[in-house]
């Protein structure tokens, strides 16, 4: 009987990528056909399985512990923050990623919510949409300054395009990478010059035990500054961001990530200066394509090197 791998991203429910598990000689079971799992249908596939090809649903240390076989999961995108990583490394569980994968998706998007928010561009088309005819002065980004916190894959795709729409870039990242010199006004800085100079400030690093941006890094910020982010919710004292946009002191809170997803209705969320998208970053069908195919052909790495382990032994 062959081994299982169960797979829940929705986006893999008949996607030819997990054709390559079977063709592997992997069972692929998939607990919830393009839906979200819920943690019982999870843990009664996972039960006997090998191998999990996860999305972003929560894997907690009980569900791990409930999973004897399990010996990889592989996630189809570069954050694992849902996974107790701990648990899976006490228990022998290789947790693997797509790095990469959906960073220009993610870039992209970011630069989509810096214009929509310099030129208030949802509140334009919803105007028009009813009817009216709302006008409100927008701010150039030529000119301006962008600050970034983070600056890998994502930080640096986003920093060449801010850098041709005629910005500069200041970036703080805690390894940053001496050899990447863009044409522009680029420089590497400590987050304290990065902040006190950034009309725009955009997160790009990984999950933090503590926000990266409370009160008094909003404080820091310039009069007017715009704060996008397509990292982490984790990175943002979300209760500090809402009393500066009610000061007046950011002009715009534009995010893709939320504490709890979905967020439902929330004062932060229905507050007119807020941007929100349904954290839809990786969303594009060339991200998809990518961190898929990247995660499948992880897992069947793990699982057969794991195999050929085995049959050394």
């Amino acid at each position: 009987m062959p081994e299982r791998i169960v797979v829940t991203p929705r986006s893999a429910h008949g996607h030819p990528a997990v054709d390559r598990l079977r063709a592997a000689g992997y069972e692929v079971v998939f607990p919830a056909p393009g839906a979200v799992p819920t943690p019982e249908q999870l843990q009664d596939a996972l039960a006997g399985s090998v191998g999990y090809l996860a999305g972003v649903e929560p894997v907690p240390a009980a569900l791990l512990r409930a999973a004897p076989r399990l010996r990889a999961i592989s996630r189809n995108g570069t954050g694992a923050d849902a996974i107790d990583l701990v648990t899976a490394e006490q228990l022998g569980v290789r947790v693997l990623r797509a790095p990469a994968a959906n960073a220009q998706g993610v870039a992209e998007l970011t630069i989509g919510l810096m214009l929509a928010a310099a030129r208030s561009l949802p509140f334009a088309a919803a105007s028009i949409r009813a009817g009216e005819w709302g006008r409100r002065e927008g701010v150039e980004l030529s000119g301006r300054r962008l600050g970034l916190v983070g600056a890998g894959q994502i930080g640096r795709r986003v920093a060449r395009v801010a850098l041709a729409l005629g910005m500069s870039v200041r970036a703080f990242d805690a390894y940053p990478d001496a050899s990447f010199r863009p044409e522009g006004d680029f420089a590497f800085a400590p987050l304290d010059e990065v902040l006190s100079g950034a009309d725009v400030l955009s997160l790009h690093a990984p999950p933090a035990d503590k926000p990266v941006i409370d009160g008094p890094a909003l404080a820091a910020l310039p009069a007017g500054a715009i704060l996008v982010n397509t990292a982490r919710a984790s990175l943002v004292d979300e209760a500090a961001v809402l009393a500066a946009l009610d000061a007046g002191r950011l002009r715009a809170y534009a995010t893709d990530v939320y504490a709890v997803e979905p967020p439902g209705v929330t004062a932060l969320t229905a507050h007119p200066a807020v941007i929100g998208t349904a954290h839809i970053g990786g969303y594009t069908r060339e991200s998809i394509e990518r961190a898929l195919s990247a995660a499948v052909d992880n897992l069947i790495d793990a699982l057969d090197s794991d195999r050929e382990r085995s049959g050394d032994d």
